[in-house]
């Protein structure tokens, strides 16, 4: 695995005249997009999102409207996913499969099954075109500030030609191996940081129960072995506050990126008893109408109040 690291949002331009095409610009999609656009000035762009409100800012910025994805596909050199789950991308790929041509690849930031992954690639690289698993992690602000770290699978040669692209939108880029392995990462990183979130939830709420401020807890907890990205980030950012907003992360999506983990992990034959967990617990906040709120809404269930 290679990377780039850095925490500082990168600077770097992509000397490419190439045409960009990006199809879904959600919570995370608008800001890559964004900064995309910022640091690739010599190249053309075009997008699709079925919502004007969603377009608009990177029309005013300088890119096509696309009216669906058959043009993108049609008129795009690369082009980007950024998709809610592995369904949306079947059918976006569904609607520009005739439209692609050698040459082309595409970049799959959404997060999607490992095994449809490799059917998706299989299917454009019918039509001489290349497929790319790249699913990003960090938070909304990461995707804004061009911070993200992006996980890829697929052939070292394609990587590279994009290499400068993804400069555009993350700090660190891993070539975790072929395609699938991308997703494989992603998945695993969410599964992680999934649990990690639920400890630190259970333990907020044992700690205010027996008479410990919420915010000496996690003060103490980021001076020891405790310390974790998720500890100030979800920790001191969500939990501690108790804000979980809509247009976040939310509980469905988490829900779901769980479930991937469970279906890979049933296919390589491991139970991963601490997802099986987490499943129930999405499961529960999603019953008591949390699903739409970001994901570690869950603390809700685990106060004692």
């Amino acid at each position: 695995m290679t990377a780039t690291t850095g925490q500082a949002a990168p600077r770097r331009i992509a000397q490419t005249t190439e045409c960009i095409g990006f199809i879904g610009l959600g919570v995370m999609g608008s800001g890559m997009c964004r900064n995309l656009m910022r640091r690739a000035p010599d190249a053309r762009f075009v997008a699709h999102d079925p919502r004007p409100e969603a377009m608009a800012p990177v029309v005013a910025a300088g890119a096509a409207a696309a009216a669906g994805v058959a043009e993108v596909a049609a008129r795009a050199d690369i082009i980007l996913l950024s998709l809610p789950d592995g369904d949306a991308v079947a059918a976006v790929l569904a609607q520009m499969a005739d439209s692609l041509r050698p040459g082309q690849i595409i970049i799959d930031t959404s997060t999607s099954p490992v095994d449809r992954t490799r059917d998706f690639a299989a299917l454009v690289a019918q039509r001489g075109a290349a497929w790319l698993d790249a699913p990003i992690a960090r938070t909304r602000e990461a995707a804004e500030n061009g911070t993200l770290s992006i996980m890829v699978g697929g052939a070292a040669e394609h990587l590279a030609r994009v290499w400068p692209i993804l400069e555009c939108m993350g700090t660190d880029i891993s070539h975790c191996g072929p395609v699938g392995s991308g997703q494989t990462v992603k998945i695993l990183n969410n599964m992680v940081l999934f649990q990690t979130v639920n400890a630190l939830s259970e333990a907020l709420a044992v700690a205010t129960a027996a008479g410990v401020p919420g915010e000496v807890l996690f003060s103490v907890l980021s001076k020891g072995s405790a310390d974790s990205f998720a500890l100030r980030n979800h920790g001191m950012k969500a939990l501690l506050p108790g804000a979980f907003p809509s247009r976040a992360f939310s509980t469905a999506y988490a829900r779901k990126d769980n479930e991937y983990a469970l279906r890979l992990a049933g296919q390589v034959g491991v139970d991963p008893a601490g997802a099986r967990l987490l499943a129930a617990i999405f499961e529960q906040a999603e019953q008591a109408g949390l699903s739409d709120h970001y994901f570690p809404v869950f603390h809700l269930l685990h106060r004692p109040d």
